[in-house]
């Protein structure tokens, strides 16, 4: 349809759920989201890989997007990343910092001036994490 996939999450529970991340070159509106989830409903209702009920969402990657093929790292190189190891790397799993390198096998972030190497098979999980402006007036305070 003209879109990437970014990744695919199920959630087993009451309801199960199925969320799929896309983008586009524009970037990802309402309509997209709504286009896509009338394509996918009808091939999973055919198909029927989930089980029982479901709930379906297809949403644009946002802000805080995963990043899980290395063409992402490559986009996002130089940006400020949270990611999460399978298992504990220095007595640690969850990592913040810039990705300061992207190589076939692995990347390197700069957490607080220290550089971590981390190989892809080593995540479980990777995501931007923008930092929030903080700066400006807030909703409901007194100048």
């Amino acid at each position: 349809m003209g879109y990437e996939l970014i990744c695919v999450e199920y959630r087993q529970g009451d309801p199960q759920r199925v969320r799929l991340y896309i983008d586009g070159p524009d970037g990802i509106g309402l309509e997209d989201c709504e286009r896509v989830s009338r394509q996918v409903v009808g091939i999973l209702d055919v198909h029927d890989p989930v089980p029982g009920e479901y709930v379906l969402e297809v949403s644009s990657p946002g802000d805080d997007r995963p990043l899980v093929k290395p063409q992402h790292f490559m986009r996002f190189k130089g940006e400020r990343i949270r990611v999460r190891t399978l298992a504990p790397i220095a007595r640690r799993r969850n990592f913040t910092g810039q990705l300061v390198e992207v190589a076939p096998e692995s990347i390197v972030l700069n957490v607080d001036g220290e550089q971590v190497n981390l190989r892809f098979d080593e995540l479980e999980m990777a995501r931007l994490a923008p930092q929030l402006d903080t700066a400006g007036p807030r909703r409901g305070s007194k100048r």
